[in-house]
């Protein structure tokens, strides 16, 4: 019997990639009008390897550089860092700590204006908790995360919220796992879990012994993993009817 759904967050419940394409355009449109008597610099590039690197698409160099100040700083110092760092490589120098928090900024409050659930699932989730508690799983520092859960209001629709840089581990540790089925007060055969990562969400699941949903996107599948999903849907939009499919047997 079905008595909880886990969910990732990010491009899972909300469209994260969305909000991201929004404010890498602002922060690009925004730099590109602040420094316009530079010749030199390339503004799309400059928000592009912003957003790569706050995904941690680094180099061996930058991971050495930037891990520490995230265990020093935090996620915020890091993120003015490669700011500065990202300016310097197009040659512009004497970009203080105030001027990258100033850019920060611009892309944090484009992502979170433009942050939002994909449609219907907000309703979904309304409907749903009458019948499975809700337990999101979402990876991801403080910095990012909690500005995103206030903004689409997420207390309000599910029953437990777990951050994974709140805990000492994030998915897929089985840990976090074994979290959200206390939360929600369950067995692992009583559970399914709904994310977009493969590696992060449908491996973790398994091997915590939960039911799964790949919301797939355009991804392929891991062709070297022996784990497949329960379930693929191609799009967010279809995990309610699915749910509803498993829940009726």
């Amino acid at each position: 019997m079905l008595r909880a759904l886990l969910l990732d967050m990010d491009n899972t419940l909300c469209d994260t990639h969305k909000a991201v394409d929004t404010a890498k355009i602002q922060l690009a449109r925004h730099v590109g009008q602040r420094f316009s008597k530079e010749t030199s610099l390339n503004a799309d590039a400059f928000a592009s390897a912003f957003v790569t690197g706050i995904y941690r698409e680094w180099s061996d160099s930058q991971r050495s550089a930037y891990l520490p100040i995230i265990e020093r700083q935090g996620e915020e110092a890091f993120r003015k860092k490669l700011i500065q760092d990202l300016l310097a490589e197009q040659h512009m120098s004497a970009i203080t700590d105030t001027l990258a928090s100033d850019l920060l900024q611009v892309f944090e409050r484009a992502r979170i204006t433009a942050f939002d659930f994909y449609p219907g699932i907000a309703d979904f989730l309304s409907r749903i908790r009458d019948t499975l508690t809700l337990v999101v799983i979402t990876n991801g520092p403080e910095f990012s995360q909690l500005p995103k859960i206030a903004a689409v209001n997420l207390e309000y629709y599910v029953d437990h919220i777990i951050v994974g840089g709140q805990e000492g581990e994030q998915k897929p540790a089985r840990s976090i796992f074994e979290k959200a089925l206390q939360l929600a007060n369950c067995q692992a055969e009583e559970a399914v879990h709904i994310g977009d990562s493969f590696s992060a969400d449908i491996v973790g699941a398994s091997n915590s012994n939960i039911k799964t949903i790949w919301v797939r996107h355009e991804q392929k599948p891991d062709s070297v993993s022996t784990i497949r999903a329960c379930y693929t849907v191609d799009h967010p939009r279809e995990i309610p009817a699915l749910v509803d499919q498993m829940i009726a047997g």
